[in-house]
């Protein structure tokens, strides 16, 4: 079944500065998550689990990876309308320009758009993690007769800073909007939220950055050059001229711009019962794998979450999240850490042919804390990585240290008995 009445576009983000290294050769939507998922498909699974089967993606930074992963992952069925389609920045007879900005581009990407018969506009951002009923967005946008929604999420004085900030009347209709309002502002911003939000001192309302316009205003809307922001400019401007609602939602909801985010994330997961939670009906997507089932090797295990066709000998994990085909030697204890995993094995015959000395994936007697893991990383026996405050912000070709948290990059190769 597909919504007919919806198209799905999928904002990317620029490029993805906050996120980097992990953005150094990979987009932002691409950048995996949860040990076997890629950031974009969870906005993608959202729209299929609401019967929202036609999206486009559009990205314009190292947009390889992000392609094949879709091209691999969403199959539809050949008499089907629906698909998911990338669309990287292009010059055209009408732009020779990258995109500068979420509302230019949608606007120098409408006339793919418009090839498709559609109502509604669902426009969602690429870098976010929760899981939200859009079905039930549409229908409030329908039965208010708005022209524009726009999904909100209760936030603190001290995140406020960070978003659009706005105000709603009695039925929840949007009256004023300021985008990332500087601190001393604050006071006139604040809103009306459920008692267990006033708890957590979240009184203001924030922009998700997931929007629903009709067709005919969003082309009216992008007519117009010099608005290139969503937030910044269509959005303060259209508010006082279309009826615009706000959807209020208090479930669990992140948005993944820094490294700092990303890790807390990913750790989340680990929890007896997380915030995000991927054990129920509400399915999250991705690139179906053969992989074996992973293995054990008199290891202890404690709230860590392991993704398929691993080997493990480690003497301990706790609190980390491993990925697919991830290997870890002998007597290593890995705490607090994503690691990414690998992208294929090694034969033996590989190792004894290529003479490779340092295998893929964690040596043995390794003590690693508080670190992120790129895909293809070899670290060697003996090593010991300790992240944590005490670590100042420093960049390496091998690793990078961000707010204490130690992001070894991808592919890189740590000799034995490295110390970070």
């Amino acid at each position: 079944m597909i919504n007919d009445n919806v198209l799905g576009i999928i904002l990317g983000g620029g490029q993805g500065s906050r996120l980097y290294p992990l953005t150094a050769d990979r987009s932002k939507p691409a950048v995996p998550i949860a040990g076997k998922y890629r950031l974009v498909d969870i906005p993608i699974s959202n729209c299929i689990n609401a019967d929202i089967k036609r999206m486009y993606v559009l990205t314009q930074f190292n947009s390889a990876s992000l392609n094949q992963h879709i091209k691999n992952t969403y199959h539809f069925s050949f008499f089907s309308s629906a698909f998911v389609d990338v669309l990287a920045a292009e010059q055209t007879m009408n732009s020779d320009k990258w995109f500068q900005g979420t509302a230019d581009a949608v606007r120098q990407s409408m006339h793919h758009f418009l090839e498709n018969d559609f109502k509604y506009a669902l426009i969602l951002s690429g870098d976010q993690l929760y899981n939200m009923d859009f079905q039930d967005m549409i229908d409030k946008h329908e039965q208010s007769g708005a022209k524009i929604s726009i999904a909100t999420y209760p936030v603190d004085a001290k995140d406020a800073t960070s978003f659009g900030i706005l105000k709603t009347d009695e039925n929840d209709q949007i009256t004023s909007f300021i985008e990332k309002p500087d601190a001393h502002l604050l006071p006139d911003w604040t809103s009306e939220v459920s008692a267990e939000m006033k708890k957590e001192d979240r009184n203001y309302l924030a922009s998700m950055g997931i929007y629903i316009f009709n067709r005919e205003l969003l082309v009216e809307l992008m007519a117009n050059p010099d608005t290139i922001d969503f937030g910044k400019e269509i959005i303060p401007q259209a508010i006082n001229e279309h009826k615009t609602m706000s959807y209020p939602y208090e479930g669990y909801w992140t948005d993944i711009g820094t490294i700092d985010s990303f890790f807390e994330a990913n750790i989340g997961l680990t929890e007896d019962i997380p915030k995000f939670n991927l054990y129920d009906d509400n399915r999250v997507f991705t690139r179906p794998r053969i992989l074996p089932t992973s293995k054990f090797s008199g290891t202890i295990l404690n709230k860590t979450v392991i993704a398929d066709g691993c080997i493990i000998n480690a003497e301990k994990i706790e609190k980390s999240v491993i990925g697919i085909r991830s290997k870890i030697g002998e007597q290593s204890v890995v705490t607090n850490t994503y690691m990414m995993g690998n992208d294929n094995y090694e034969s033996l015959e590989q190792i004894e042919n290529n003479n490779i000395e340092i295998q893929i994936g964690i040596g043995d007697r390794c003590v690693i804390n508080k670190c992120i893991i790129d895909k293809n990383v070899r670290i060697g026996d003996d090593c010991k990585i300790s992240g944590g405050s005490h670590l100042k912000d420093i960049e390496t070709d091998l690793y990078q240290v961000k707010d204490g948290i130690v992001i070894i990059k991808k592919g890189a190769i740590l000799p034995k008995g490295t110390i970070i």
